[in-house]
């Protein structure tokens, strides 16, 4: 406590004396937050021209430049003074002289701060160490920084602090930044990769009066001037479904959905889904889909389809393992083949294994919480999961060989859920039965089971063709292509509890 209240104090002290320098500066009839410099050159692209270039080729050459970015280092000579400014793509020394300079302009100088954010013009040269450098003839405060940054060589450590004040994570942590340009990147592939294939991008209601469209517990929020209460929304598929039925034959949506949840380094109430669905398309076109979509974005953004995931080398080329749920719970999960259809030995098996059984769960819902202990960390290849039971999938059709599964697979990779598709149930009947036992079982007390939606079943009773839809969770991709262990660090701004 003694170091944290003695860098506090540091900190504070700091801050007045740049207070002090701001006051100065506004004395001496100086803006220091001005909007009038226009850069006509960004940093990355001066040195991937001139970065090479010998100081003869630079003397002949004189190339001159305009600039704007953030001092992330100083060092002072007495008369003359270098620095390290960086934009959003780049960091470049720079060289202030008194003689070149004069008085009055360099007097400013020696009130600029690790932090500023300035204006500058000048041309480039290398310097006797070799570095590529701009000699300043002019520059300009734009921003006068009145906290310090963290310490060069300590820098941003603390995860929690690091999430929290993620603006000062991107200013010290090139590959913070990085990472989110990656994430940018893949996300502006997936819209090119399904808009190559005819997919129209929408968006649907993120306020639903029933929310629906996956197992989750919603957040509500009550809007005053109809005087009822909203949710917002887990998930879109049920709106997206509405589309098929008006005729949008393929469509996608990038958005977040709200899921009143636990936190984890695999969640977070507030997350990036896609959601697409394509008629007359089923769950094993869509597997083919899944498998074309992962290698392209991996092949566009990384240059390869072979990735590393925290020390596992994961294969991203065709073809995926492909098995069935029960399959995979006896060759994978070591389970006993009686379980899959004894309700009563799956039950002793999840007792065994010390899961906690709700008094309203069956068969179908004890064998996908057993799969989820005893199989899913060992799916580190690509793998898809075919045949859930009905009991979990109150969307999808019913598989016709076994109307006890359905027409489902979820994808998993590096040992947690990538992705979950089906081959949708059309059926206005058979969705309304469904739904009267998700009913049922809120009512026995689970609160992540589908409310009644009356005007989706009208939807299905006008006709939806035959369809598949897939959900991919862009936060977990993001982690899968970044190597990042968790997923608050691929969520520029995840949520945290209030500081104290």
């Amino acid at each position: 406590m003694e170091e944290k209240a003695q860098a506090q104090q540091d900190i504070n002290r700091v801050m007045e004396q740049r207070l002090r320098k701001l006051e100065e500066l506004r004395k001496l009839g100086i803006n220091p937050y001005s909007n009038t410099f226009k850069p006509r050159h960004r940093i990355a692209e001066i040195l991937d021209e001139y970065s090479e270039k010998s100081n003869d080729e630079l003397e002949k050459e004189k190339p001159f430049f305009s600039i704007a970015g953030r001092i992330m280092a100083l060092r002072s000579f007495g008369k003359s003074v270098f620095a390290h400014i960086q934009d959003e793509k780049g960091k470049i020394q720079i060289y202030f002289r008194k003689d070149i300079l004069g008085n009055d302009l360099f007097k400013l100088v020696k009130k600029l701060d690790i932090g500023d954010i300035i204006g500058v013009e000048g041309e480039g040269f290398r310097t006797k160490t070799g570095e590529f450098t701009i000699l300043v003839r002019n520059f300009q405060l734009l921003t006068k920084s009145l906290r310090p940054l963290p310490e060069k060589y300590h820098g941003l450590k603390n995860v929690e602090i690091r999430y929290r004040q993620r603006y000062v994570d991107l200013i010290v942590n090139e590959e913070v930044r990085r990472l989110f340009i990656t994430r940018s990147r893949i996300i502006q592939c997936i819209r090119n990769f399904l808009a190559s294939r005819d997919f129209l991008e929408v968006e649907t209601p993120m306020m639903q009066v029933i929310p629906g469209g996956a197992t989750a517990k919603p957040f509500k929020t009550y809007h005053n001037a109809l005087g009822m209460e909203l949710f917002l929304r887990i998930a879109p598929e049920l709106y997206l479904k509405r589309l098929l039925v008006g005729g949008f034959e393929r469509v996608f949506e990038i958005n977040r959905n709200f899921r009143n949840e636990g936190i984890s380094i695999q969640h977070n109430p507030e997350f990036t889904m896609l959601e697409f669905y394509q008629a007359y398309a089923t769950y094993e076109d869509l597997m083919d889909l899944t498998e074309e979509l992962f290698q392209s974005v991996a092949k566009e953004v990384l240059g390869k389809t072979e990735i590393e995931y925290q020390g596992n080398i994961i294969i991203l080329e065709s073809p995926w393992k492909r098995i069935t749920l029960s399959d995979a719970l006896v060759e994978i999960g070591k389970q006993d083949p009686a379980i899959l259809k004894d309700e009563q030995a799956a039950r002793r098996a999840a007792e065994d294994l010390d899961i906690q059984i709700d008094k309203y769960e069956g068969h179908g819902k004890l064998l996908t919480k057993i799969f989820d202990l005893t199989v899913e960390p060992k799916l580190i290849q690509p793998t898809f999961i075919t045949h859930y039971p009905i009991e979990v999938s109150p969307l999808s059709r019913r598989n016709e060989e076994d109307p006890s599964v359905t027409d489902r697979f979820e994808l998993f990779i590096a040992g947690r859920e990538m992705a979950n598709a089906f081959s949708e149930l059309n059926d206005p009947i058979d969705q309304k039965e469904r739904f009267l036992k998700q009913v049922e079982a809120r009512k026995a007390g689970d609160e992540e089971a589908h409310l009644m939606d009356e005007d989706f079943i009208r939807a299905l009773e006008y006709g939806m063709p035959p369809a598949a839809g897939e959900g991919i969770g862009i936060d977990r991709l993001v982690m899968l292509f970044t190597d990042s262990p968790s997923i608050r660090e691929v969520i520029l701004f995840p949520l945290l509890r209030p500081e104290k």
